[in-house]
């Protein structure tokens, strides 16, 4: 007979595929917003499938994009603070996206009684705590045309485990340039470079080649 005391392994990919108790499914629309900078941190999301942006407004209005996130990813983390805080940045679907939202109390009570949970979540917060540090190195050290052949290669996850996804999703040379930390021109100008010399295509939608990883690999 099985121990008594054993306890059955935590399926935490169901977990998070499915709602329940303190979880609820949204399917949100691109250019909907998962929460707003200033609001109340009550949630965690995971992002099941799509992609969106972290954002930050600034006091005299300036929007700067922080980061792009895809399947896989929890934005929202803030909530799990030990006093109440509000999100420091907007997240809003650049693509149709499914997510999860999970309520502040039922994240905290899975993340103390699920180890295999909180390892899992604490291994993302580490990576993407490691990426926004290269995101600096990158902004301190890096070219403009480096900076912005770095940013469409991670966003079609290159690098990432599995096959690339060579088409990303449509985003603006407004909100490339944000990222980037440059003006609407010197991306355009790099845009159509890239393009000249194969590293891309782009009509409607940008796709990246392995090439382009030339950029970032050579001076």
């Amino acid at each position: 007979m099985p121990d008594a005391k054993s306890k059955a392994v935590f399926d935490y990919p169901a977990f998070l595929a499915s709602a329940g108790i303190g979880r609820k499914i949204l399917h949100l629309k691109p250019d909907h917003l998962f929460f707003a900078q200033g609001d109340a941190a009550d949630a965690v999301y995971f992002l099941q499938k799509g992609r969106a942006k972290l954002t930050v407004v600034s006091k005299i209005g300036k929007e700067v994009t922080l980061m792009v996130v895809s399947d896989g990813d929890f934005v929202g983390e803030a909530s799990m603070a030990s006093i109440a805080s509000v999100h420091l940045a907007s997240a809003t679907a650049i693509t149709a996206c499914n997510v999860l939202k999970i309520e502040r109390a039922e994240m905290i009570r899975v993340m103390h009684q699920e180890p295999a949970f909180a390892e899992m979540f604490t291994e993302i917060l580490i990576l993407r705590g490691m990426r926004v540090q290269a995101d600096l190195v990158d902004h301190l050290f890096n070219s403009c045309e480096k900076r912005l052949a770095r940013i469409l290669l991670i966003m079609a996850e290159f690098g990432q485990p599995g096959e690339p996804e060579p088409v990303i999703p449509k985003i603006s040379q407004e909100a490339l340039a944000a990222m980037v930390g440059t003006t609407r021109s010197r991306v355009s100008f790099f845009m159509n470079r890239f393009r000249k010399l194969g590293f891309i295509d782009y009509d409607s939608r940008i796709t990246v080649h392995k090439s382009l990883l030339n950029v970032v690999l050579h001076e």
